[in-house]
């Protein structure tokens, strides 16, 4: 079968042919209906070396840990599934047996450093492909929705749910206030499940016009970039700062602006992997406000992702591309020259 596969590190991915998988005892093997291109996938095969990234992800493996699919085939003790439905692919693939794992929390997995891999698509071969092999532990229905357009909530939605979730109690009451920055497709999906589960004011900031457009769409109120950014999203909160910040960049001056604007108690969010920093002095910062970061979430909380989106309260936006033009879609991803998320879909659009 046809894979994208990350065969060397600081070097574009190459489509080639690989045997098709067969599934082990206790998994099951998915006709792959689309697989998202993440901007992790590009830190993997760009700025990972064997000195410097998780000894877990050395090449060869096929990329692709944003997965939904057709149930292909059963491996051995596996029952319960029929061949032919949906169902999105839980990334995180952790021991299994740990206090953490047996909570659906493998992305905590007390032996995380002693297995071979970190998800599928992370270390084990993943969706970029015709065919993937996953634990049947790992899916999560999909009923009659659309596997295609639904591949990127494994983590463009999880992550951001997770750790939205973990805010809630910050969010909790009226007059709360919430702030999105960075409106890429994690950014996005934020602001959707945002309105959708709290009854905070979302406030959305980003550079792109065209970004803040779409979260006024989706329910946002939005407040450019520049030196008054500050006080604007302060002057929407009546002065008291925002409740719960969500950065989707996390760079040195998204991690400010967070810090600059987070109320009393509040809490601040940083998911985007930008290797930002942030000198904090006790009178700098307003009293009891957290500073904290996320790794993506738990397979209890993708069923709730999918609840949101099967009930259409939620739909991230996509580019799908064919399995021929993947390493396009990574090309463009690495030129920001996306509007959505790229999801590739080997089988086409069913």
């Amino acid at each position: 079968m046809r894979a994208v596969v990350f065969d060397q590190y600081k070097s574009t991915p190459v489509l080639k042919e690989v045997d098709r998988p067969t599934p082990g005892p206790g998994e099951v093997l998915l006709k792959v209906a689309g697989a998202g291109a993440c901007h992790s996938d590009v830190a993997v095969y760009r700025e990972f070396d064997r000195e410097f990234g998780p000894p877990q992800l050395r090449p060869p493996f096929v990329l692709g840990h944003e997965n939904a699919g057709w149930i292909a085939e059963l491996g051995s003790g596996v029952d319960g599934f029929t061949v032919g439905d949906a169902y999105l692919v839980y990334g995180p693939i952790g021991c299994g047996h740990c206090r953490a794992c047996s909570r659906g929390q493998d992305t905590y997995c007390e032996n995380a450093a002693t297995m071979p891999y970190l998800a599928a698509g992370l270390g084990r071969n993943g969706g970029m492909a015709e065919y993937l092999a996953v634990p049947a532990r790992n899916l999560v229905p999909l009923g009659e929705a659309d596997p295609v357009a639904a591949a990127p909530l494994a983590d463009a939605g999880l992550t951001p749910y997770h750790a939205i979730k973990k805010s809630l109690p910050a969010l909790a009451g009226g007059g709360r206030h919430a702030l999105v920055i960075g409106l890429g497709g994690l950014g996005q999906v934020a602001v959707q499940i945002l309105t959708a589960i709290t009854g905070a004011t979302v406030i959305a900031t980003d550079m792109n016009p065209a970004a803040m457009a779409r979260a006024e769409a989706s329910g946002a109120v939005t407040v450019p970039g520049g030196p008054a950014q500050a006080a604007a999203i302060r002057d929407l909160t009546g002065g008291r700062g925002v409740h719960a910040v969500f950065d989707f960049v996390g760079v040195n001056p998204t991690i400010a602006l967070a810090m600059s604007v987070v109320a009393v108690q509040g809490r601040v969010t940083v998911v985007g992997i930008g290797n930002g920093t942030y000198s904090w002095n006790f009178y700098g910062v307003p009293y009891e406000a957290e500073i904290t970061n996320t790794y993506w979430g738990t397979i209890e909380e993708l069923y709730e992702v999918v609840d949101l989106y099967r009930a259409g309260k939620i739909a991230p936006q996509i580019e799908v591309f064919a399995l021929d033009d993947a390493l396009e879609a990574y090309r463009r991803l690495e030129a920001g020259e996306l509007t959505g998320r790229a999801v590739v879909a080997p089988a086409g659009q069913q």
